[in-house]
C-alpha cells in the first residue's frame, strides 16, 4: 500500500522572516547556516521550518528535500532556476525522482520508486551522480526548474511525505 498525504486545505501564506528562511532552505542551507545568515538562533531557526512544515501540510518529520518540494508547488519561494541543463532520465530515474522529493522514509520511496529497499541508496547515488547535485535538496530544486517536478492539476495536493 502506498502511504499518501491527501490535503484540501489552504496552504497557509508564509509570513516574510518564514519565506526568507524558506529561501535558504531551497539555497541547500540548514538551520545553523540560516542562523549565521538571519541573525535568528538556531533554535528559532528549526521554529520556523517546523512552522512552515504546518503551513505547508506537511508531515513534522519529513526532510528538507520534501520541504523544498511543497515550498516549490506551493509558489511560497521564488521559482528556481538553473543553468545547469537537464540530462536524460529514464522512465525509472524520473519515477525516483518524484519518489524522493514528496518521500522522507525510505521503504516509501521504494514501493513508489518500484525497486527493491535495499536498491535505494544506489539508484539514489547514480541520479545524483547522472544530474550533477550536490545533494537530494539540490535535486529537487533542479528538478523544479527543468519542468520534472511540480504542482499537480488536481485540487489536493497528494504526498507520501513519510515521518
Amino acid at each position: 500500500m502506498t502511504p499518501r498525504m491527501t490535503t484540501s486545505a489552504p496552504i497557509t501564506p508564509l509570513t516574510p522572516t518564514q519565506q526568507r528562511v524558506a529561501q535558504h532552505l531551497v539555497d541547500g542551507l540548514g538551520s545553523q547556516e540560516i542562523a549565521a545568515r538571519t541573525g535568528l538562533s538556531a533554535v528559532t531557526v528549526r521554529q520556523y521550518v517546523r512552522d512552515i512544515r504546518e503551513s505547508l501540510h506537511c508531515p513534522p518529520r519529513c526532510k528538507p528535500p520534501v520541504i523544498v518540494h511543497f515550498l516549490c508547488n506551493a509558489r511560497q519561494v521564488a521559482p528556481p532556476t538553473t543553468d545547469r541543463p537537464m540530462p536524460e532520465l529514464s522512465p525509472e530515474q524520473q519515477l525516483l525522482l518524484r519518489a524522493v522529493a514528496e518521500h522522507s522514509n525510505p521503504s516509501d520511496i521504494a514501493a513508489i520508486a518500484k525497486i527493491a529497499p535495499a536498491d535505494v541508496r544506489a539508484a539514489h547515488d547514480e541520479l545524483l551522480d547522472k544530474t550533477g547535485a550536490a545533494n537530494t535538496t539540490q535535486l529537487v530544486v533542479w528538478a523544479h526548474a527543468w519542468g520534472l517536478l511540480g504542482a499537480r492539476r488536481a485540487t489536493t495536493m497528494e504526498s507520501g511525505a513519510s515521518q
